[in-house]
């Protein structure tokens, strides 16, 4: 019985060759990457080299696919290999049990594999990585903030240098800026403005078993997982040769920058359904950021400021 006959039946015989010779590393196994890996074994990748250093815990049940309460207190890494054990057994999954930093990145990335999915949570190590893999050449996509979201019609994809609203985002263009690096690396993002936390959640400070302590950000189960399964969708495409093309924003004279009307939004030649970007200088502030006079989300926007701002 011939496990991907229906990817076949789409794709093709040699097409399908090409995946079952394709390598591919996921950097990241929580909520993103472990869609991500997901749906790279069940499109029949032949080698996954996966790196995380943490372990599952409880409060990963929401949203980590692989969270069950039997694989509680165990490796990521181990569980990850385990579950496509059962899905692709022919897949070489290669292991890293390490935390991303300047001194593990190059080799982490050796062999040099086809492509690369940046699922990191922490700022210095996602930076890390990103300019390790642009330095390479190496094609990859990286998932910019998925939690403090509810909305799955916001996310997007697009080259770094396109991305708006994320306040992740915003942080790693500055970051990579600093490096000489301003495009080249395709991103998962959101235009949904993040909510703050609820009143009376549990905001308590997580241990740190690498990396800084961070304040731990409310999250639901869909959204990081279209995430990675948009990201895994990009490196696919990538992989079969399909072409990767972005919406191309235009610049009107007042220096705002818009997309291309939503579906369903007309707009007009005076005033084109364009995002209102964050609002913070507004009158009243009361729009929605991202999204358009017409109440529908959009893709926000700001005026061009050079290269070299975020």
């Amino acid at each position: 019985m011939n496990r991907f006959a229906r990817l076949e039946q789409l794709v093709g015989s040699e097409q399908m060759r090409r995946l079952k010779t394709a390598r591919v590393t996921v950097c990241g196994l929580g909520a993103v990457g472990g869609f991500a890996v997901e749906a790279l074994a069940r499109a029949g990748v032949g080698c996954l080299r996966l790196v995380d250093f943490d372990t599952l815990q409880a409060t990963n049940l929401n949203r980590q696919i692989l969270a069950l309460a039997s694989t509680l207190g165990m490796s990521k890494t181990d569980v990850a290999r385990q579950r496509i054990g059962q899905i692709h057994p022919d897949c070489q999954v290669e292991l890293r049990n390490a935390f991303v930093d300047a001194a593990t990145v190059h080799a982490l990335l050796d062999p040099a594999p086809d492509a690369v999915i940046d699922a990191i949570d922490g700022v210095n190590s996602k930076v890390e990585l990103l300019a390790a893999v642009q330095g390479r050449g190496l094609f990859s996509v990286s998932s910019m903030g998925a939690a403090c979201r509810l909305d799955p019609s916001a996310i997007r994809v697009a080259d770094i240098s396109g991305t708006t609203v994320c306040p992740l985002a915003r942080i790693v263009r500055r970051r990579l800026h600093r490096r000489g690096i301003f495009e080249g690396i395709r991103c998962v993002f959101s235009i949904e403005a993040p909510r703050e936390p609820c009143t009376g959640s549990d905001t308590a400070m997580e241990p740190a078993v690498r990396g800084r302590q961070r304040q731990p950000l409310g999250s639901i189960s869909y959204l990081p997982a279209i995430f990675g399964l948009t990201a895994a969708a990009e490196v696919l495409r990538h992989l079969l040769g399909e072409t990767l093309a972005d919406p191309k924003p235009s610049w009107n004279a007042g220096g705002g920058r818009f997309f291309p009307p939503l579906e369903g939004c007309k707009g007009s030649a005076e005033s084109p359904c364009r995002a209102d970007g964050l609002n913070r200088g507004s009158e009243s502030g009361a729009r929605d950021p991202g999204r358009c006079s017409s109440g529908k989300a959009a893709e926000s926007v700001r005026p061009p400021r050079g290269r070299s701002s975020a």
